[in-house]
């Protein structure tokens, strides 16, 4: 049956990250948050892992805000880094599974290695505090290092850690696996779910893809492109505007949430209702959470 269309007026913010990732809240205080900020519509969108939906379904329906399931993947093309949202997947398709796994389990060694550099050199940091900082259930991350760093009193903030230590070109840095995007985008049509491409043009987070990558995107089954987002300019929102004419793409907006991790506010971007309609008109994989409707 048809899903009646949403509120003409709804606030709907499609990309936020909890503790299950690198935010700072739990999912329940996230969505809690996302009430508060007067929001009717949040995406839960953790790095790599689904692990908070259950918690964010059970907020969701105390809190009257309709939760849509997601997930960030990191992908990377020719060493570019990429992020794909996607939405409404089913978290049980055996191909999308493997690949989260897979990446998840390269995060959490990645990490192992960059704090062993860091220790090595001084740095106020040991594997085991990462790990009780981050909670048995997180996908790994950098921003789990530079907050033991912080809370040791090595650095004021996130940011000042990764300028210093963690981002890509210092020599403290480990890769870990990632899909390509065109493969990613295949898994998440591939689990029913819908791929929106993460802010595209952010170039001031590093090397950015060219146009004719997203194009084969595109073709493999992205449906959108986080266009509204803090990190692209105007000239950028309008390039990635544009873009998502020439290829038929819906455009979305979000806040990128991060809890105290990030000074992104909620709902600071949204999303029309008319695309979210047409995101889950064409999700099958898993249904809406804190969702009576």
């Amino acid at each position: 049956m048809p899903r009646p269309p949403l509120d003409p007026d709804a606030r709907i913010d499609l990309h936020t990250h909890s503790d299950r990732s690198d935010g700072t809240e739990s999912p329940a205080v996230l969505v809690r948050e996302a009430a508060a900020a007067g929001l009717d519509v949040v995406a839960l969108t953790d790095h790599d892992g689904v692990s908070g939906w259950a918690e964010a379904d059970r907020a969701g329906r105390r809190h009257k805000v309709v939760v849509v399931p997601g997930v960030e993947i990191s992908c990377s093309w020719h060493g570019v880094s990429v992020h794909l949202l996607g939405y409404l997947v089913d978290p049980g398709h055996p191909g999308l599974t493997e690949e989260l796994g897979r990446t998840r389990e390269s995060r959490r060694t990645r990490l192992r290695r960059m704090v062993e550099l860091l220790a090595a050199e001084g740095f106020p940091v040991s594997y085991p505090e990462v790990l009780a900082l981050a909670g048995d259930e997180a996908s790994l991350g950098r921003p789990h290092i530079a907050d033991v760093l912080v809370g040791n009193g090595r650095y004021a903030s996130r940011d000042e850690a990764f300028a210093d230590v963690l981002a890509s070109g210092s020599p403290f840095h480990v890769g870990h696996y990632a899909p390509g995007p065109v493969h990613a985008t295949e898994l998440v049509r591939a689990a029913g779910g819908v791929a929106v491409m993460a802010h595209p043009f952010a170039a001031a987070r590093g090397t950015l893809v060219p146009d004719a990558v997203i194009g084969e995107m595109a073709r493999a089954g992205l449906l959108g492109l986080e266009v509204e987002h803090r990190d692209h300019d105007p000239e950028q929102r309008a390039h990635g505007r544009e873009l998502a004419r020439r290829l038929g793409l819906l455009t979305t907006g979000s806040s990128d949430y991060h809890g105290a991790g990030k000074p992104n506010r909620l709902g600071e971007n949204l999303t029309d209702p008319e695309v979210l309609d047409a995101i889950l008109g064409a999700g099958s994989g898993h249904p809406l959470l804190g969702d009576s409707g």
